[in-house]
């Protein structure tokens, strides 16, 4: 009898929850709150820290690992601080993650194309000048990375790390094969991030020519590594055309094929594909790809190949 009368009241428990319409009411009406205090609340959520440098200028954040920030907009999301390197206050923004270097411009080569090397797509996937985002700050040794703050944050500097493929967070520093980063403040010069350095000098094929239009270049400072194992790293062959020490964005081959950064050189001559990353079409299709031509040169060392390339700024 009990289970009858229990069975009777949930159906009408359903009947009522199902007849019950749910109305959302709006909390802004023409761009003023209707509940003051609310908009008070979303103030303060805005108010939140943008990047690790405030988190550790603000409030005394030393400790490396996952904070959680917030765009200028209200957009939140989850990014590796590193708070030690040089001062601290560095921001995890990026990372460029070979999945397939025998792939060429296949699935999983956001910074160059996923669509194949096509001459209609002459800035492939244009990741390094759009607000797409993707990854997990966590996977950036595993899979590509962007999030909103690499199109948001104001910065001055980058940092760099080559960390090996699919190493865990907490092992990134002592197994890092290359680190350094800037103090030349060269990013006031564009914008203040790279988003906008890239809408400034884009990555697009046939843009410009090699030497003569190359983007920014900014000496570096070693935090692992030196400009004779940056050389090696690169191997022999490649190593006659560049020069260590540097960082630079933006460079056009002898075929006038764009590349968006090479990390921890300066390119002297006009084959930066063997030693560059990031890019869009390319009339050399095997030079297609996030790491472009760089197990061409026969001489790229195999940690340089199967390192994942991260990107800070501060």
């Amino acid at each position: 009898m009990l289970r009858c009368v229990f069975f009777l009241m949930c159906l009408l428990h359903l009947k009522y929850t199902i007849s019950v319409a749910v109305t959302v009411k709006p909390i802004i009406i023409n761009g003023t709150y209707i509940n003051p205090e609310l908009g008070k609340y979303h103030a303060r959520l805005r108010s939140l820290t943008h990047s690790c440098l405030e988190i550790k200028e603000k409030h005394g954040g030393t400790q490396d690992g996952m904070y959680m920030l917030t765009t200028e907009s209200g957009t939140y999301y989850q990014a590796f601080c590193d708070m030690t390197t040089a001062g601290g206050g560095w921001t995890l923004v990026a990372s460029v993650h070979e999945n397939n270097i025998k792939g060429k411009c296949s699935v999983g080569d956001r910074w160059s194309s996923q669509e194949g090397n096509d001459l209609n797509l002459p800035e492939g996937e244009g990741t390094w000048a759009n607000t797409a985002t993707f990854g997990r700050a966590e996977s950036s040794t595993s899979y590509d990375y962007k999030n909103p703050g690499y199109y948001d944050i104001s910065a001055q500097d980058v940092s760099v790390w080559h960390i090996p493929n699919d190493e865990q967070l907490r092992n990134w520093t002592s197994s890092a094969i290359l680190r350094y980063h800037t103090e030349s403040r060269f990013l006031r010069e564009h914008g203040g991030n790279l988003y906008h350095l890239f809408k400034k000098y884009r990555v697009r094929f046939g843009a410009g020519e090699c030497k003569s239009d190359t983007g920014a270049v900014s000496p570096v400072v070693y935090d692992t590594g030196d400009k004779d194992s940056t050389a090696k790293l690169y191997g022999p062959s490649a190593g006659k055309d560049f020069e260590s020490g540097f960082v630079t964005f933006r460079v056009f081959n002898s075929d006038r094929a764009a590349m968006a950064m090479c990390s921890g050189v300066k390119p002297t001559e006009c084959n930066p594909q063997h030693y560059c990353i990031g890019g869009g079409y390319f009339p050399q299709g095997q030079q297609c790809g996030d790491f472009t031509g760089l197990d061409l040169s026969g001489t790229a060392s195999k940690q340089l190949i199967e390192s994942s390339v991260l990107l800070f700024y501060r």
